[in-house]
């Protein structure tokens, strides 16, 4: 069984990724318009009326931007926690809560959430699984944790935040506050974390890792696929843009992989701001 994924944009100007199977598909946050999600899926091969669901990571405009156009549209349901969807005000958004490890089924998808460090109301990412086959977003991360080395060691595949390149940062023009604010715990990975991350923690069977969130100002292409080039194994890797869509990938399950444990599959609660 496969798992269909792509980049439809990831830096601080929107972030959007597709995963799905042959029959339906959910998109991880949604930072760019309706019209530009539509336009790079269609280059894909894919429409957005095949997709089910989207589910947030946080409230931050880069993540969020696009809900409401889509919603107006397409009417797709938006898994969001109660505090992220306080805080984002998305008002007009048909809302499902989740919560940490507890598993939620979109057709043969189930998605399970986990905690991360950010700067943000409620912050989580996402193992997404589909008969065995698992792909991990792993982005906004102020820290490497426990949640996200047990999740990143059960992906076949996997979106790795690869944020800043540290001497970049440290000489570049950001005002000091702003520097302390992205390497200080609670706002994003640089790219020896997330290299760090991968190298101790990659299992044998990650076919593919998709590095993205690179800052415009401190970090560049070039940077990050020379250093995971260096260690990437028989890891394919991937650098995704900030100005376009990725290829779409095709993920397959291995005999040695372990499938993600649930507690079961529970029914969301639907939200209303009032």
């Amino acid at each position: 069984m496969s798992l269909f994924v792509a980049s439809l944009n990831s830096g601080s100007n929107g972030n959007c990724y597709y995963i799905g199977n042959q029959n339906e598909a959910i998109l991880i946050d949604a930072g760019i318009s309706c019209r530009e999600t539509e336009r790079r899926l269609k280059r894909l091969g894919l429409q957005l009326s095949n997709v089910k669901a989207i589910f947030i990571t946080h409230e931050h405009s880069d993540h969020v931007h696009g809900i409401p156009s889509i919603h107006k549209k397409f009417k797709i349901p938006v898994y969001i926690t109660t505090r992220t969807l306080l805080k984002a005000q998305l008002r007009n958004a048909e809302a499902y809560n989740f919560r940490a490890y507890e598993a939620i089924s979109i057709g043969d998808l189930t998605i399970q959430a986990f905690p991360v460090l950010h700067d943000a109301t409620d912050p989580h990412n996402f193992i997404v699984s589909n008969k065995g086959v698992n792909v991990g977003i792993f982005t906004d991360i102020g820290d490497v944790t426990d949640h996200i080395i047990q999740n990143f060691k059960q992906c076949h595949a996997a979106f790795l935040e690869s944020n800043y390149d540290d001497e970049l940062l440290e000489t570049g023009r950001y005002p000091i506050a702003l520097k302390n604010r992205i390497k200080g715990g609670y706002g994003h990975l640089s790219n020896v974390q997330a290299a760090k991350l991968f190298t101790e923690h990659r299992p044998d069977f990650m076919s593919h890792l998709f590095l993205g969130h690179l800052s415009r100002n401190n970090n560049s292409p070039r940077i990050v696929q020379n250093l995971f080039d260096d260690i990437s194994g028989n890891t394919e890797i991937v650098v995704a843009s900030r100005y376009k869509e990725t290829k779409l990938f095709s993920i397959q399950g291995h005999s040695k992989s372990n499938p993600v444990k649930y507690s079961g599959i529970t029914t969301p609660t639907q939200l209303k701001l009032f």
